[in-house]
């Protein structure tokens, strides 16, 4: 199985409906946040990535990391949502090899440099969405906080808001 299955227009247009409608998601460079995801989340500022002289070194920790959380979260065959604000989106499998294109990133990046990248369980138990202007990483769903617990990126120190009811 390859790790990126770009979506058929239908699927894309399901996923796309579904998190305008349970996420009231609209883009925004002014309004933050521009979603609203179930409880319980964490929403991170990752804004230090342009102020360290290193930038690479966390944006590879951070793929890493993120890799790590979803492989502990899904079974080897099974596909999770992999989207982007206006581009196509993807089912992705975390457990296959994960190529790069021509920038060294991922087809769908985990940091939101420019867009908004959705990682999204099928079902929408957990997930993970970048805001680009606001520079921040959010996680929403039990599991996926419990995972990036064990698997914390190094942009992951600053909690911008939060709500934690289990």
């Amino acid at each position: 199985m390859k790790s990126w299955v770009r979506l058929n227009d239908q699927e894309s247009d399901m996923v796309w409906n579904r998190i305008f409608e349970e996420f009231k998601f609209q883009p925004s460079t002014t309004m933050f946040p521009s979603f609203s995801v179930p409880a319980p989340f964490i929403t991170f500022d990752v804004s230090s990535y342009y102020k360290t002289k290193s930038p690479e070194v966390l944006y590879e920790n951070l793929e890493n990391q993120v890799l790590q959380a979803f492989r502990n979260l899904t079974s080897k065959d099974e596909l999770i949502y992999a989207l982007e604000w206006q581009h196509e989106g993807y089912w992705f499998n975390p457990h296959d090899d994960i190529p790069k294109d021509e920038f060294d990133e991922w087809l769908i990046p985990p940091f939101p440099n420019g867009d908004y990248p959705f990682y999204l369980e099928q079902n929408f138990n957990w997930g993970y969405i970048g805001h680009p202007w606001e520079r921040s990483i959010t996680v929403f769903g039990e599991a996926l906080i419990r995972s990036l617990e064990n698997h914390k990126p190094k942009l992951f120190q600053q909690i911008i808001r939060e709500r934690y009811y289990l």
